[in-house]
């Protein structure tokens, strides 16, 4: 039986060329489009609750199709940090839980540590209210990821990524002229996605890396059809950009630590110090699959697929957990806890 479908899959590459195989492929991938905002497109009557969780589901299916498996996608999660900072509701958060394996449950209600995570979607319908969309990104925005982990590497063996100690190492480096170790990643943030129903009047890619959302085409015909539209924000930036602002975010929010953390990742941004040479020349907008030779009529899910993993391999793997800023956290916030409730201020 094997020998029969190898010998059938032999004349299958014997007969088709390789172009017409590749084509075969990216045209594989328009038909998942064309499913997908069908399936989007339709509606329950009297039902819209209903109709609304489908629709996740739907997106779900997307990002299962596109995303390696390493990653778990999880629905209706909230992200925390070891600041005590807990996110709005995430329809839709990818993460690893090969680094961070960690899920903290409350009944049914799951939060995923910031560090973990990758990406972090949100679903709307029809209607897309800006400032909740503002609000809900910022409450992502706002999560801070933390130094300070103990892990065993192949190289030198065992590695401390505490703040404080990582800097003073650096210092020291410095005053013995010597080049300090930097940190690929200090403050991490997810990819954010807006999955919508239809085109906005107003750019929501203002909050978001990428925006999917169904609109209405007409074909030669004059007829309406949905078709996926994909919104990509800084598309034609260098990647290297994309690498500092997912793995250096915001240095500003730590205050006290904001020198500490620019010093480790060996870039100012703001001063461009290193920015130029560091350039790649690449850009998400290189990662566009086209149907045609004008380059008019995109494979938007092929594309996506490619320019998402492209972020995602700029983050590559996230922070090592840092057990000790959340023991701190839990250990805090449960005495402040105990503290307001004796006193009765507790609300």
């Amino acid at each position: 039986m094997t020998k029969h479908k190898d010998e059938k899959k032999d004349n299958i590459s014997n007969k088709v060329s390789r172009e017409k195989v590749i084509h075969r492929l990216a045209e594989n991938y328009e038909s998942i489009e064309s499913s997908l905002v069908k399936q989007l497109g339709l509606e329950t009557p009297n039902h819209h609750l209903t109709t609304g969780t489908n629709r996740e589901d739907i997106w779900l299916t997307l990002f299962q199709r596109i995303i390696p498996r390493k990653f778990c996608i999880e629905q209706g999660v909230f992200i925390i940090d070891s600041y005590g900072n807990i996110s709005a509701e995430v329809d839709l958060a990818v993460f690893d839980e090969q680094y961070t394996p960690y899920i903290f449950n409350y009944g049914t209600i799951k939060f995923i540590p910031i560090e973990a995570v990758a990406v972090a979607i949100q679903c709307k319908s029809k209607s897309v209210d800006s400032k909740n969309i503002k609000d809900w990104v910022s409450t992502i925005t706002g999560l801070k990821t933390a130094l300070n982990a103990f892990a065993r590497i192949q190289s030198p063996g065992l590695i401390d990524t505490n703040l404080d100690k990582l800097h003073e190492e650096y210092i020291k480096a410095i005053k013995e002229n010597k080049s300090p170790r930097l940190q690929a990643q200090t403050s991490t943030r997810p990819i954010l996605i807006l999955c919508k129903l239809s085109n906005s009047a107003e750019d929501l890619t203002n909050y978001f890396d990428i925006v999917l959302s169904v609109a209405d085409d007409k074909n030669v015909d004059n007829v309406k059809e949905l078709q996926l539209v994909k919104e990509i924000k800084n598309e034609k930036k260098d990647l290297f950009y994309w690498y500092y602002d997912l793995n250096h975010y915001k240095h500003k929010r730590y205050e006290k630590d904001e020198q500490k953390l620019k010093d480790l990742s060996g870039i100012d941004m703001e001063k461009n110090t290193e920015l130029k040479k560091r350039q790649s020349k690449r850009t998400l907008q290189d990662l566009k699959v086209y149907m045609d030779p004008g380059r008019k009529n995109e494979n938007v899910t092929l594309s996506l697929t490619f320019q998402l993993n492209q972020l995602l391999m700029l983050i590559n793997n996230p922070l090592f957990f840092p057990h000790q800023s959340y023991v701190e956290m839990f250990n805090g916030h449960i005495k402040k806890y105990k503290e307001s409730k004796k006193s009765g201020k507790t609300k």
